[in-house]
């Protein structure tokens, strides 16, 4: 069991009406349950996209010789 986690005394919370269910097929029931109850994971954040930015590069030129120039320092 993991830390915080408490055992309850009671009735059970879940019953097998019909049918004869194996303790590997309960295990999983509960399994699917629980991952159902539990709250979903928050999104990754996403790195940002650099190649947008207009400080990092000078906007690209038409006519003879852009191609060269585009190599130049600026």
């Amino acid at each position: 069991m993991a830390e915080g986690d408490e055992i309850v005394e009671g009735p059970p919370r879940l019953r097998v009406i019909r049918g004869d269910a194996t303790p590997e097929e309960l295990a999983a029931l509960v399994v699917a349950l629980a991952a159902r109850a539990a709250p979903a994971p928050p999104e990754p954040v996403r790195a940002r996209d650099n190649w947008r930015r207009p400080l990092l590069r000078a906007p690209l030129t038409h006519g003879a010789g852009a191609w060269r120039a585009s190599a130049l320092p600026h």
